[in-house]
């Protein structure tokens, strides 16, 4: 078996909660390696926090500081140096490019791809990826990972809880289409 890919997380893959809990279990179980920085984690909390009145602070705090013990190495630290010598459309998305090539990843996870033109971003080795993509890829080498981590994030839904057309149905809902149909042939290990 091939080793697990790493990924840098892009902060619009850590806004919706339920993704957020995809990936940190995809990281527990083995499937991927989600990899992220302080930088990350301060700019989907800051828009989780723009958006969303009934959450607070500390509650986010708390989150990310339980990510940041649950996934094993997922901090990147170190890339602030490369960020002056990259290009991107928007310069403040550079300290995402600069965090995967030092990590080494190949893809950043994102659905924001024009922010990550590939003329821009292969020439350091990294492509950007939208996660229902990434998902996809996943089930093909880590089928067994990507299920249990499926099913470890819903059956930790408890208010309320969700059976497995539901949670397939919710995933569905924030962009995983192509992901959410092919794990309904395994609805039985979900």
């Amino acid at each position: 078996m091939s080793r697990a890919p790493a990924v840098i997380c892009d902060s619009c893959i850590l806004f919706p909660p339920s993704l957020r809990d995809l990936f940190v279990w995809l990281g527990i179980t083995g499937a991927c390696r989600p990899r992220w920085t302080a930088a990350i984690h301060e700019e989907w909390t800051r828009s989780v926090l723009a958006a969303r009145t009934n959450v607070s602070a500390e509650s986010l705090a708390r989150c990310r500081s339980l990510m940041d013990a649950a996934v094993p190495d997922c901090l990147v630290n170190g890339y602030e140096a490369l960020i002056p010598s990259l290009t991107l459309p928007d310069p403040d998305d550079r300290h995402v490019l600069a965090a995967a090539i030092h990590a080494g990843v190949e893809n950043i996870v994102t659905f924001n791809l024009r922010d990550f033109p590939e003329e821009q971003t292969r020439p350091h080795g990294v492509i950007a990826i939208p996660p229902d993509d990434f998902l996809v890829r996943l089930l093909d080498g880590f089928e067994d990972e990507v299920c249990r981590a499926v099913q470890s994030q819903r059956a930790l839904l408890k208010n309320p809880p969700k059976t497995t057309a539901q949670h397939l149905a919710t995933l569905e809902k924030i962009g995983l289409m192509q992901a959410a149909s092919l794990l309904r042939a395994h609805d039985a290990r979900l």
